[in-house]
């Protein structure tokens, strides 16, 4: 298990656009230091699609330095291109990260038993392990529970980020012994009671300690607890629902004062209208003192 709480990290840019490593380095340490058990690195959130491969590397490799073991590093290793991703995974294995996030090829809409192909050449290139993820809203195409059976075949292949708010195919996952990951941020509470290690999450950025919380007493048998916090994370989910991700997420962070910088084309920072709702759910989460009229 790499932990309960992951963090699906943003990367912060600075006035250039070129990325912050610095700025990187200490959002490391502040989500680790404030309920992340790991980090998650240039995935979707981390605006992966817009990243260089040497700028991917340098990333891996600076939470690797940063954090020395004292949580999870896991590396979005995944693409539309096979190839590509094995590429991808073998160096930065060879940096030292502990796992690898492998989303579904997106765009190319593949057969099921290209999926698990796809899975299968990937996994040749490190023996560590691989959180397959599965995201249908982006990538189109959803993992139907077949194929997570075939994947769970792959020795080295033990969780899965579920980003489909599907109850039994939940279910299915933990039956095959699988690690599953809630990869929505609002159905983490109904994950862990089917038995969910935890979340690849988005809004730990801003409420890692009560997320932890929220886990440790779901698994602890505390149902009413966990129940109890989730309630109180309303608006949590509300300021991921304002914009696309992660663009509310960075711009929540900049509000906080952790200057993660703006965005990459296509993505743009928020507009005026989309701050004050970001910065009206932070408030609610006692973040912020409650803008003054």
């Amino acid at each position: 298990m790499l932990g309960e709480v992951l963090t699906a990290a943003v990367t912060p840019f600075d006035a250039r656009g070129a990325i912050d490593l610095d700025k990187f380095r200490e959002l490391c340490r502040f989500l680790v230091d404030n309920g992340s058990d790991g980090v998650v690195v240039a995935g979707t959130t981390g605006e992966s699609p817009t990243l260089s491969d040497d700028e991917r590397l340098s990333l891996f490799e600076a939470a690797v330095d940063e954090l020395k073991g004292r949580a999870a590093v896991v590396a979005g290793t995944g693409t539309y291109s096979t190839a590509h991703s094995v590429q991808l995974t073998e160096r930065a294995h060879a940096l030292g990260v502990d796992a690898f996030l492998v989303v579904t090829p997106y765009y190319n809409k593949p057969p099921q038993r290209a999926i698990v192909e796809h899975f299968n050449a990937i996994a040749q290139a490190s023996d560590r392990p691989i959180v397959a993820y599965n995201i249908p809203a982006r990538v189109v195409i959803n993992i139907e529970p077949g194929t997570i059976a075939q994947l769970a075949e792959i020795p080295n292949v033990s969780a899965v980020k579920q980003a489909n708010d599907d109850l039994a195919q939940a279910k299915r996952i933990v039956e095959l012994g699988l690690d599953l990951y809630a990869g929505d941020d609002n159905i983490l509470q109904p994950f862990l009671e089917l038995g969910a290690v935890g979340g690849i999450c988005v809004h730990t950025h801003v409420v890692g300690p009560q997320v932890k919380e929220q886990v440790q007493r779901a698994r602890g048998g505390d149902l009413e607890g966990a129940r109890a916090i989730d309630a109180e994370l309303e608006p949590a989910y509300d300021l991921l629902k304002v914009v696309t991700n992660p663009i509310a997420i960075k711009c929540a962070l900049n509000l906080l004062g952790h200057e993660v910088g703006g965005l990459r084309l296509p993505l743009v920072e928020a507009n005026e209208e989309e701050r004050e709702r970001v910065r009206a759910c932070l408030s609610r989460l006692r973040l912020l003192e409650p803008a003054r009229a």
